[in-house]
């Protein structure tokens, strides 16, 4: 495993998804829960800012890395998860929409290694409909975990439409995804019958 700074940020997403969970089993007596609300959404943006920071200096730095790539993903959908199944327990997120998030990220993980396997993951390489997907999601969880007006926005009412929004573009990603791949499986059976 390379140790360098894009993956050191990773490993600290990581290590944020538990301190994000954590606040709502805090004792009430500790603190005010509006200030849980407020320390897991400022958690969950610290974590969301270095997944942005973290490739882009791995790509700024020529610092990527095989390991880098396999870990990246999976500590967003490791702080995705978490975070929407804390949502759904607060109800503040419906839980069949926390299951399309949620079963979306397994199925394209899945697909994506599959992909590679065979030696075609560049085929269902992250898309911009995909990046657009991720970034309505964190900003949504944010709101959600906020949970209270600031600045005279309904946070909370934003936060659920965006969540809508997420989800119909994690079907759709998928789609795309899943048409991806069946048109190279396609073009690959076809070069072994051809």
């Amino acid at each position: 495993m390379p140790l360098n700074v894009p993956n050191v940020l990773t490993w600290l997403r990581i290590l944020l998804i538990p301190l994000v969970v954590a606040v709502f089993y805090l004792p009430d007596s500790w603190w005010l829960h509006a200030r849980m609300n407020q320390a897991a959404a400022l958690m969950f943006t610290l974590a969301a800012l270095t997944d942005l920071l973290d490739g882009y200096l791995a790509r700024l730095w020529q610092q990527t890395s095989d390991f880098g790539a396999f870990l990246d993903p999976v500590a967003d959908k490791l702080m995705v998860a978490a975070a929407l199944i804390i949502l759904v327990q607060l109800n503040r997120v419906d839980a069949l929409l926390a299951l399309i998030i949620i079963g979306r990220e397994i199925t394209i993980s899945a697909l994506r290694e599959w992909m590679a396997s065979i030696g075609a993951r560049g085929k269902v390489a992250v898309s911009r409909l995909g990046k657009i997907k991720t970034t309505l999601q964190m900003i949504a969880i944010v709101f959600l975990l906020w949970h209270r007006p600031l600045f005279g926005f309904d946070l909370q009412y934003l936060g659920t439409w965006l969540i809508w929004l997420a989800a119909v573009l994690t079907l759709w990603s998928m789609v795309y995804y899943l048409r991806c791949a069946i048109s190279e499986i396609g073009q690959r059976q076809q070069g072994k019958t051809g």
